[in-house]
């Protein structure tokens, strides 16, 4: 069997739970993966489950080869031509017929489209909490989303669900090249849901209500068994959605790719180009910067950050030395909820009673819904799971088996703390409760884009504990996957309440009425955590002002000085004249703005307005600067980002390595690697992820370029089936080395 490469630049969802982008480590069962060369579907005949499915790059008019393939190739079958979004066919044929296209001089490159069978992972149903945000919760309109198309670029929808059968419209298979954009189910592989959620989340229509209940909801399945694909299937599925006319188009998936031409940021700008509002998820990597993957690096693209709603958190409060312990409930898991003090002991001291007590249990090699039922077995009234490393960790309970206790992780450093206060005793503890504001995620992936220095995410909505349809019944989940729907329903009540509105006049309102989120200081968070602020959809369809790509990016700063200057396109959109004031920012050493104090618009005048920055560089730190400008009309305060990168910056230099054979051959790989400078030399090291023993050098290459980096390896030169942690060297041109490492599975 060939070998199969998994790397980090593969596209998946951008969901916390489950875990399609993510391993829990000992709270999922192991996946076995085959490739398998047929369709995972099963068909009623017999010549059809022989055929395999490709997509293929072409040099030229995919049109004149799709010709030719009909006269000179009879027996493979051309399902699509792709020419909007990218150059391709997609391709079906039994796989000797399929390999005699790499002989094609317009064939540029095969991508097949492969199928993965994995362990299953059943949903969970979930009783609405009371920290559950509910879709419509942001829709403070009157509108429905009424004769608007969406589309869901994502693992396929579960068109059956009772909340979304009326308002299901249609789709396509990208995976299996056929109409049933259908999740995958449990006998076909891994099976999903994202895909529901998401649509749940922009339109359900029953017992719950999405952001948009009338739209017309269409699926475009680019993601597979366990919610992953190929970049070329969600490509394809994106010109699919265009060539059908969807109005607005929801990407909840992503990768590792910082960079604003990664080929999938190339292909949702030139959506946007043809008339559809593209909505992204930012990504689940923060907090730290850069962590903003394509395609919600597109600069058209709309990309969304996730905040959290207001809610009751539970903690632990230890009143006799006045300590506060956090807690992290475990998906799944009953929720915490006690009022009152339990005794607390080690269920792993063979001689203690946990009946009745809450139990503390160190993180291991058991799954955590077994530790949950052997304590729930014994009595136990709760579970908690000390990290065995430093920090706090999100796990998961895989509930089948009716786990009623709560269960909840904790760090290694209050575990001890615990440990030492009860020294083989028993201690009684209280449960107390914080009562939050609406906040920035945590996990919510930050920007800023590097190469072009686009403030990303554009815009935040809710994406912790939604609720939403899952096959089967409901179901939180959380993740900037949850937070773009939310963005993407209201795209589609503003698109009802303003027909006559461009696409880029709508994104502009919804950006310009977006509001900052504050700290606990009462100050703005940094635009690369949060854009313009939280999505407020009711206020945008009725505002006066319409501030056109107001997350203002002046690029990269050279030494010495440098003066950048840019126009600022501001709207009136009343029949009235209205007149703006700028605030004049503070004095800062090195900073100089001109900026026009105050102008006026005439009724429904669009008007460019100039602003200039200067910048001394030497008297400011390398990195990105960023901050807010405030605009004023009467009563109304707008607050624009800024961003600036001065000389340089700590933005990862590699990213995205992948490694996969050649489709169609035993004896090459072929080799990505993005850049975001050029370099000199890079070099790709393999270790023993447990000993961290150098095992071979795998590559080595000289002069590659900023952007993408392909080469093909022999396969000679790669190394055994198992776990790897590859090291990329990179030396940039000014003779600095970089260094990356990421994991590499060959199985």
């Amino acid at each position: 069997m060939r070998y199969l490469i998994f790397l980090l630049a593969s596209i998946f969802v951008f969901t916390s739970w489950p875990a399609y982008a993510y391993s829990f480590d000992n709270d999922l069962p192991p996946i076995d993966v085959e490739i398998k060369e047929d369709p995972h579907k099963k068909h009623d005949q017999d010549k059809e489950d022989e055929k395999v499915s490709i997509i293929v790059e072409v040099k030229g008019d995919p049109k004149k080869h799709k010709k030719y393939l009909e006269i000179h190739h009879p027996f493979v079958e051309v399902v699509a031509t792709y020419d909007k979004l990218f150059h391709g066919l997609a391709l079906k044929a039994k796989p000797e017929r399929l390999e005699k296209m790499k002989s094609l001089e317009f064939i540029k490159a095969i991508h097949p489209v492969r199928t993965y069978e994995a362990v299953a992972q059943s949903p969970v149903k979930k009783d609405k909490n009371p920290n559950a945000v509910i879709p419509s919760q942001i829709n403070t309109t009157n509108y429905t989303g009424k004769g608007v198309k969406v589309g869901v670029v994502d693992t396929g929808i579960d068109y059956e669900h009772p909340d979304l059968k009326s308002n299901y419209s249609g789709g396509y298979d990208l995976v299996d090249l056929d109409k049933d954009p259908m999740e995958t189910e449990e006998d076909e592989g891994m099976p999903t849901l994202h895909g529901t959620h998401v649509a749940g989340i922009i339109a359900a229509d029953g017992d719950l209500q999405g952001v948009a209940p009338d739209a017309e909801i269409y699926a475009y399945r680019a993601l597979g068994p366990g919610g992953r694909g190929t970049s070329v299937q969600v490509i394809a599925a994106l010109e699919q959605a265009v060539e059908d006319g969807m109005d607005v188009v929801n990407l909840s998936l992503g990768n590792s790719v910082n960079g604003p031409d990664y080929p999938t940021s190339i292909a949702v700008n030139r959506a946007v180009e043809h008339g559809t509002s593209v909505v992204t998820a930012n990504g689940n990597d923060g907090p730290k910067k850069w962590t903003v993957g394509s395609p919600a690096t597109a600069t058209k693209a709309l990309a969304v950050g996730a905040s959290t709603r207001p809610q009751r958190i539970p903690f632990l409060y230890e009143p006799k030395e006045e300590k506060a312990i956090p807690l992290v409930t475990m998906m799944g898991a009953k929720d915490w909820t006690f009022e009152k003090s339990l005794p607390i002991v080690d269920a792993e001291d063979p001689k203690a009673n946990v009946a009745g007590k809450i139990a503390i249990i160190e993180r291991g090699k058991i799954p955590f819904q077994e530790l949950a039922i052997e304590m729930q077995e014994q009595g136990a009234e709760a579970l908690l799971i000390v990290n065995n490393e430093k920090g706090m960790f999100q796990g998961v309970i895989e509930n089948k088996e009716d786990i009623e206790i709560p269960v909840a992780s904790i760090s290694k450093e209050d575990g001890n703390w615990l440990r030492k206060q009860m020294n083989g005793k028993s201690l009684h503890i209280d449960t107390a409760y914080q009562e939050t504001k609406t906040d920035i995620a945590l996990f919510s992936s930050r920007g800023p884009v590097t190469i072009n220095w686009d403030i990303k995410p554009d815009i935040v909505a809710p994406g912790a504990n939604i609720l939403s349809t899952v096959p089967d019944g409901y179901q939180e989940l959380q993740g900037t996957s949850m937070a773009a729907p939310h963005v993407a329903g209201a795209l589609a009540l503003m698109k009802e309440a303003r027909p006559n509105w461009s696409h880029a006049q709508i994104v502009g309102a919804l950006k310009t009425t977006a509001v900052p989120i504050q700290n606990e200081k009462k100050h703005n968070y940094d635009p690369i955590v949060q854009g313009t602020g939280d999505i407020q959809v009711e206020r945008a369809i009725a505002t006066k002002t319409i501030i056109h790509d107001p997350l203002i990016s002046f690029g990269k700063i050279k030494p010495y000085k440098e003066t950048n200057s840019m126009k600022l396109t501001i709207e009136n959109t009343t029949n009235k004249k209205q007149t703006y004031t700028f605030d004049i920012p503070k004095k800062q050493k090195g900073l100089t703005w001109n900026l026009p104090q105050t102008f006026t618009l005439n009724k429904k005048e669009k008007k460019e307005i100039p602003i200039e920055l200067s910048v001394t560089s030497p008297e400011l730190k390398k990195g990105v600067h960023q901050g807010w400008i405030t605009l004023h009309q009467k009563d109304e305060t707008f607050q624009l980002p800024y961003l600036f990168v001065n000389e340089t910056a700590d933005y990862p230099k590699a990213m995205g390595f992948e490694l996969s054979l050649k489709t169609f051959s035993d004896d090459t790989y072929i080799y990505r690697l993005y850049l975001t400078e050029d370099a000199k030399n890079i070099e790709v090291n393999l270790y023993n992820p447990d000993t961290l023993m150098h095992e071979r050098t795998l590559l080595e290459e000289e002069d590659l370029s900023k952007g993408m980096n392909e080469g093909k390896l022999k396969k000679t030169k790669a190394s055994k089936p198992g776990r790897y942690l590859a090291l990329i060297t990179v030396q940039l041109e000014d003779g600095t080395y970089e260094s990356q490492a990421v994991e590499l599975f060959i199985e």
